[in-house]
């Protein structure tokens, strides 16, 4: 299982991952009080989708490039809005070009006192990612590994903040880590907010990572999967999920709405959404 940034930006799956992160974002900022953002695996910030990495996939035209192109009703257009905003940022000059990672979505939400510290360990991401965001002072690059980083920079001085995972899953145990990094991070920081990305290939992965976190019980624990086919080649990603834990108190609804609309939008009738509380209030 290798999920490289390059490889997948602007797919199906990042599509998912930065609409919910925009609208956390979005949240966070409603406070006036700083945040700080910590990205564990921020690969490069900023990806040409007319590159090789992103031309040998394509999974951008039938993710962002689907998207844009499709009619969409106004209450997900405003649920959207947060997040193609960025994504238009970036293309201003002509047709879809580049497509903004995890942490050039969030330098764009970020207010004066807001921070981000991304993490990135792999030499040309990081050199990429530093180059991307270095002359912001709003942000930090941190040539680190992603769960070291997890481990050691929870909880944020700001006590305010979100705590972004999503890792290449190189490793076969990379599941199992997800689930103990959270429930250390966790431990020390119970009021974060927490977003956490897996993909859907193998079903009994699945199950048994969803169970893992089950038995955890940290409280306020949604999960929120998207499917764009059904099960087949156990080696090809037919969905993904998120987890996130104190979400804001909309997003729930949001989501309902959101999840379904995408589904259809990505995949027409192949395509399916699922949404449920690991772990409500306590």
């Amino acid at each position: 299982m290798n999920y490289r940034h390059a490889f997948h930006a602007g797919g199906f799956a990042d599509v998912a991952k930065h609409a919910v992160l925009a609208r956390i974002l979005v949240h966070l900022k409603a406070k006036e009080a700083a945040f700080r953002v910590i990205d564990t695996h921020a690969g490069a910030g900023l990806y040409d989708l007319t590159g090789p990495e992103a031309s040998r996939t394509g999974e951008w035209r039938d993710g962002i490039a689907r998207l844009l192109a499709a009619r969409r009703a106004p209450e997900v257009e405003g649920l959207l809005a947060p997040y193609l905003d960025v994504v238009a940022s970036f293309n201003r000059d002509g047709p879809l070009r580049s497509y903004p990672g995890s942490p050039a979505i969030i330098l764009a939400h970020l207010r004066p006192q807001d921070r981000l510290l991304a993490c990135e360990l792999e030499p040309g991401a990081a050199r990429a990612l530093s180059r991307h965001l270095d002359r912001d002072h709003r942000a930090r690059v941190v040539a680190i590994d992603g769960w070291t980083g997890l481990g050691a920079y929870v909880p944020p001085k700001e006590r305010r903040g979100l705590v972004l995972v999503d890792p290449a899953f190189e490793q076969p145990d990379e599941l199992a880590r997800l689930a103990d990094g959270l429930a250390a991070a966790h431990g020390k920081w119970a009021t974060g907010t927490y977003l956490l990305w897996y993909p859907i290939k193998q079903r009994g992965e699945r199950e048994a990572f969803v169970r893992r976190l089950r038995a955890l019980a940290i409280p306020k624990t949604l999960c929120a999967e998207l499917t764009v086919g059904p099960p087949g080649d156990e080696e090809r990603l037919h969905g993904s999920g998120l987890i996130v834990v104190n979400p804001p108190w909309t997003q729930e609804r949001e989501l309902a709405t959101l999840l379904p609309a995408l589904a259809a939008v990505l995949a027409g009738d192949k395509g399916s959404a699922r949404l449920d509380w690991l772990a409500g209030e306590r």
